[in-house]
């Protein structure tokens, strides 16, 4: 059983920052972590996501150049630092886990966080 605890979410005006941490219980190098996202009335959203072992990440169109997601292994922790944001990136962000391959749906993965709040005011 792999644990996910999500923390760093808060509210900011448009144009700021926030960095979140996922702590993940047993950090692997084989399997992906990533972000997800999920909006008030919308469909849960994959946003990045980074292979602990090798560092690759991925990203979503909608937030590539915005977001950059990272690990430290040593911590067992993975970030998404999150730069000029939108109000359409408010959401409960989650982490997830998996113990196959990278991508950015959420079928791919076994075990989520609880998530954080983000709220971005214009």
């Amino acid at each position: 059983q792999v644990r996910l605890v999500e923390s760093g979410g808060g509210s900011v005006q448009a144009g700021g920052s926030l960095r979140l941490s996922c702590e993940v219980s047993v950090l692997t190098y084989r399997g992906c972590v990533a972000w997800f996202r999920q909006g008030p009335g919308k469909e849960r959203e994959g946003v990045a996501s980074i292979n602990p072992g090798t560092g690759t990440p991925a990203y979503a169109a909608s937030v590539k150049a915005r977001f950059t997601i990272s690990r430290d292994n040593s911590k067992n922790t993975v970030y998404l630092q999150m730069n000029s944001l939108k109000p359409e990136d408010t959401a409960m962000y989650y982490c997830a886990n998996n113990q196959a391959s990278c991508g950015l749906s959420a079928s791919w993965y076994t075990y989520w966080g609880q998530g954080t709040q983000v709220t971005v005011s214009s």
